[in-house]
């Protein structure tokens, strides 16, 4: 879990029968030129709106839900949508590091799809292919989450699956995805790692 203030990180135990999927839509990013950068301005507006009544706050992160709900008439309705999805999303990131410190997949997989949802409606990132393959993967017996990564407009889905399940998962969603789609999509069963470290040599 990266603080991306200060840089500060912890890393995070993820158990050794669980295995994370990453699903590609093969739907390109068209997020470049437009709605990426369409959200982080209103982002932007939001806190600039914010900081007249919450003088204190430096950035979104600095927000709790409950400042954010006794000032939501500053501000206007799409720019509230796209604060909550923001405020909203630092907390679910906070309750998924201990969910995963107390291994409760099956918490973290419902945060998973509370944060879905969060992108889709509030910040409206996703797309219908992107929706498909998380309404897909969470049907499937073994998977404990789904969720769209990445800016959205786009691209990959990332899942939670348990490694006795994750192979049938695999094939089940090439094959239900392309046959709703047309589309051929590639998708990866990763194990969790370490990551890189230096290694002092004598």
């Amino acid at each position: 879990m990266l603080d991306c203030r200060s840089l500060n990180f912890v890393s995070l135990p993820i158990p050794g029968n669980v295995r994370l999927m990453v699903c590609n839509t093969m739907v390109r990013h068209e997020h470049a030129s437009g709605g990426y950068n369409t959200r982080r301005r209103e982002c932007e507006d939001g806190l600039r709106a914010l900081i007249q009544v919450l003088p204190g706050i430096e950035a979104l992160r600095d927000v709790t839900l409950d400042e954010m709900e006794q000032h939501r008439e500053s501000l206007s309705p799409v720019i509230y949508k796209r604060v909550r999805h923001v405020v909203t999303e630092n907390d679910r990131v906070k309750r998924a590091a201990s969910a995963l410190e107390t291994g409760d997949l099956a918490l973290l997989g419902q945060l998973m799809a509370e944060s879905h949802h969060s992108l889709r409606d509030d910040y409206e990132v996703s797309i219908p292919e992107l929706d498909l393959m998380v309404e897909l993967a969470n049907g499937q017996q073994g998977v404990y989450g789904a969720r769209m990564t990445g800016g959205g407009f786009g691209g990959c889905t990332i899942n939670l699956v348990d490694e006795a399940c994750a192979k049938r998962v695999q094939e089940e969603l090439e094959r239900r995805y392309a046959a709703e789609t047309g589309l051929k999509p590639t998708i990866l069963i990763c194990e969790a790692s370490d990551g890189a470290a230096a290694v002092a040599t004598s």
